[in-house]
């Protein structure tokens, strides 16, 4: 017999290995097998079938070992792996390296694992020790050859030497298991105390006792303990009765108590109850009613519900009836920062059948939770777009909130998969339902479900009938400044903010981009401070009073005198959340402000502990980017002001009116969520951009309709099919010359889909210069698969060719 076992490595097919005669009652699909390649290098692959195929072309080798007694993946999630190999154009073991926590990717090669205590500042690194901790931070575990590859260079032990050094990270050899159960020493009482009268003898006739004040005590904790919790653990004893280890160790040598040693859970999980102490408003109880009915007839439903009409709360009464049959639901969201109010929500209802999955969790962690939904443990799952690779047994339900949000396409490393597509076809495995929410529906969705592919429910009004908010446009043409730098916060703005702190209510400011002043500008002779690696220019941070750029990371000190003119006299144009908070504090002193970006919130509890103080209205004003957007939900924010639209308005990408509208309505949908009506202001220079005017009527249909015309005039999604192919190398003649070969080659067969080969707007990032090359595909599938097979065959060519042996090629389906 033989098994075809994928393997964590970018290998365009699964390899065959034998199976051995003494582990043929082991070997099943689902479960680790540690098989060996070339000489000594050892993986633990994850076996995919055992067949009777005997390989024609090479021998197989026998597998070494069997590593699990019963599989770690159900054959659901194999296929997943299968299909978005197979529709990303990655391998599965590129796709098993992002599923499966790192505690079960095991391997014999020399591997830097990254040191999750040192954290994620790297302004002490140099550039070379910069670029291998940033890909450690993003990918955890690098071999040798990714990092020989990421430099460039051949010699790089003494990188790695000052990052073991610096405790970046940790080199691991052996082919083993990483993972170690928690332990926790929780307190018994004697068994012979169980007795009420011989505990009354203890507690009032023991004489030794009573001298001992502090022991009286620390028992007297643990009974109450006892009554309240059930059982007690060490720490939580010494902390209520603010007690020592030696005064319990007196108690233990008396045999009054015992320690014991027990594993424990990582993460904390309330009680199991279900309770909803809600009752729906009648549009929410038509529309629960509408979706129920869509999801017997179309396995996918689209909820376009106005910002603030409470999706949520139909989501749960949807939820409580697919866990009450047994099933398991998973809650899908684009950003972390959105989980620690949902949570909450949802803990209130649901108790300890939920569980939390994303990046900020430790690997550890992440082993329980999904060990806990691998055995049916738990119900449902609050997660970003990797809790879609847990293991579920009994899926029923798959509830996709801000489904038109971007940051459910993974950009890099592969698979470059699209969670919300990927929920789709994973739950047509369980004969599961799934529901998409949204107040800005993407295109393709929105067109899905006018095509009849989805079902389709509207819930237009908003929650306690509190109105949509006013929204005004303000033009930054009419407002001069003596700089001519943008204005930051007009005159109209600012009387609005003033007029609505006296009030007591809360006030939110988005700006799109993070930092002091995105440039500097040479006044004398234009020269603009540049990263030496990419092809932009340098954002200054006044927090860390240095130049940074956001594409490579790279840390500058700042530039005083320009480096073309030697003039010291600089500008700094455009402004980031930095310079707003900065100019808020100088306007409104007795305020609290905070900021709420990349650069600010760090750590896993950052973002709720922020948000909490918000909440509780500990803040008044609210800075952010993107992480204000996105379905958080404020009570007591009147006023939300966009600084900027100009920005969000002009970039070179076919959905930019689709982006702009959706940030614009998302941020407007935080104001005036109880009681009042709120108010939006713009801050924009080309006043007269049509999307404005959707915005302010909040028309998200009539937008629509202006949109689908011209995606179908120039056959862009949802008409078509879109690959994206970006050539990379470190000179810029070979990247053109590799972009030029492929498109040669492919425009025989898909002449009339071709667009580029192009530079793009940056071209050139961590010292690679780039090249693009768009196909735009009819929505036929045999066309779409004949030409990823084509573009397969290109990139194989095209790698055995000498000169373009280095080309690094990434094709992004469904690029974003």
């Amino acid at each position: 017999m033989f098994a075809e076992v994928i393997i964590p490595l970018a290998l365009p097919k699964n390899y065959t290995w034998a199976v051995p005669e003494h582990l043929l009652e082991q070997v099943k699909p689902g479960v680790r097998v540690e098989v060996g390649l070339k000489q000594t290098k050892r993986y633990a692959g994850v076996v995919k079938r055992i067949h009777d195929e005997r390989p024609e072309f090479f021998e197989a080798k026998d597998i070494l070992n069997v590593l699990d007694a019963e599989p770690i993946v159900y054959p659901e999630q194999l296929k997943l792996w299968e299909w978005i190999a197979r529709y990303y154009m990655c391998s599965e073991g590129e796709v098993m390296a992002a599923a499966l926590p790192s505690h079960f990717k095991l391997s014999s090669e020399t591997q830097l694992v990254f040191n999750e205590e040192y954290g994620e500042n790297f302004d002490q690194l140099d550039h070379d020790e910069y670029l291998v901790g940033e890909a450690l931070l993003l990918k955890k575990e690098l071999k040798i050859g990714e990092v020989q590859q990421l430099l460039d260079s051949s010699h790089v032990y003494p990188v790695i030497k000052r990052l073991i050094d610096k405790k970046v990270c940790f080199v691991w050899e052996a082919l083993k298991e990483t993972y170690t159960p928690k332990k926790e020493t929780f307190v018994l009482l004697n068994p012979v105390y169980d007795n009420e009268d011989e505990l009354a003898k203890l507690l009032n006739e023991d004489k030794k006792l009573q001298r001992a004040e502090k022991q009286m005590e620390l028992l007297l904790s643990y009974l109450h303990l006892m009554k309240t919790e059930g059982e007690v653990s060490k720490p939580q004893l010494l902390k209520k009765s603010n007690a020592t280890d030696a005064q319990l160790k007196g108690l233990v040598d008396k045999h009054i108590l015992f320690l014991e040693k027990r594993h424990v859970d990582r993460l904390m999980y309330l009680p199991r109850n279900i309770n909803i102490d809600f009752t729906l408003t009648p549009a929410q109880q038509t529309a629960l009613e509408a979706v129920q009915a869509s999801l017997v007839e179309k396995p996918v439903c689209l909820l376009h519900g106005v910002t603030s009409s409470g999706k949520t709360q139909v989501y749960i009464k949807l939820i409580e009836q697919f866990v009450r049959k047994g099933k398991q639901v998973l809650y899908l969201l684009p950003e972390i920062a959105l989980t620690s109010q949902i949570i909450r929500r949802l803990q209130r209802h649901f108790g300890g059948y939920i569980g939390i999955y994303h990046s900020k969790f430790n690997q550890n962690e992440r082993l329980e939770i999904w060990n806990k939904v691998k055995n049916g443990e738990l119900k449902i799952v609050l997660g970003a777009r990797s809790s879609l690779f847990l293991p579920f047994s009994d899926l029923g339900l798959i509830v996709g909130d801000e489904e038109h949000d971007a940051s459910y396409k993974q950009q890099d490393p592969a698979p470059r998969y699209h969670a919300r597509d990927g929920a789709v076809y994973y739950a047509s495995l369980f004969n599961a339902r799934v529901l998409l929410g949204s107040a800005t529906p993407s295109v393709e969705s929105y067109y899905n479900a006018q095509t009849q592919k989805y079902g389709f429910v509207t819930l237009n009004e908003r929650f306690g009938g509190v109105q949509l908010p006013i929204i005004n446009i303000i033009d930054t043409k009419k407002i001069l400044r003596p700089d001519r730098d943008k204005v930051i916060i007009s005159p109209e703005l600012q009387a609005a903010i003033e007029n609505t702190l006296q009030k007591n209510k809360q006030v939110i400011l988005f700006q799109n981009r993070r930092g002091y002043s995105p440039y500097q500008i040479c006044q004398a002779c234009g020269w603009i401070p540049q990263c030496k690696y990419c092809d932009v220019s340098l954002t200054f941070h006044k927090n860390t009073n240095k130049l940074h750029c956001h594409y490579c990371g790279t840390v500058y000190p700042p530039v005083y005198t320009c480096m073309a003119c030697g003039s010291d006299r600089f500008l700094t144009r455009n402004f980031g959340t930095e310079k707003i908070e900065e100019q808020l504090e100088e306007m409104f002193p007795k305020y609290r402000i905070a900021r709420m970006d990349v650069d600010s919130v760090k750590g896993k509890t950052a973002h709720d502990s922020l948000i909490q103080q918000f909440e509780q209205q500990k803040l008044d004003m609210l800075v952010g980017t993107q992480m204000v957007v996105k379905g958080l939900d404020f009570e007591h924010v009147e006023l939300v002001g966009i600084l900027d639209a100009d920005s969000l308005l002009s970039f070179a990408d076919f959905r930019v009116n689709e982006r702009a509208f959706q940030l614009m309505e998302q941020v407007s949908g935080r104001a005036g969520r109880k009681d009042t009506q709120g108010h939006v202001m713009i801050q924009v220079s080309n006043t007269r951009h049509p999307v404005l005017g959707y915005v302010q009527q909040h028309d998200y249909h009539s937008f629509y309709l202006h949109e689908i015309e011209g995606r179908k005039q120039f056959a862009y999604p949802p008409f078509s099919r879109c690959i994206l192919l970006t050539f990379k190398h470190y000179v810029k003649d070979v990247a053109d010359a590799a972009a030029n070969s492929v498109a040669a080659s492919l425009k025989t067969a898909f002449g009339n889909y071709l667009v580029g080969p192009a530079e793009p707007v940056v071209n050139r990032i961590r010292n690679q210069y780039l090249m693009e090359l768009l196909i735009k595909l009819p929505r036929e599938a045999q066309i779409i698969q004949h030409c990823k097979q084509q573009i397969q065959e290109q990139i194989a060519i095209l790698h055995n060719h000498q000169y373009f042996k280095k080309v690094v090629v990434i094709v992004d389906v469904d690029t974003m």
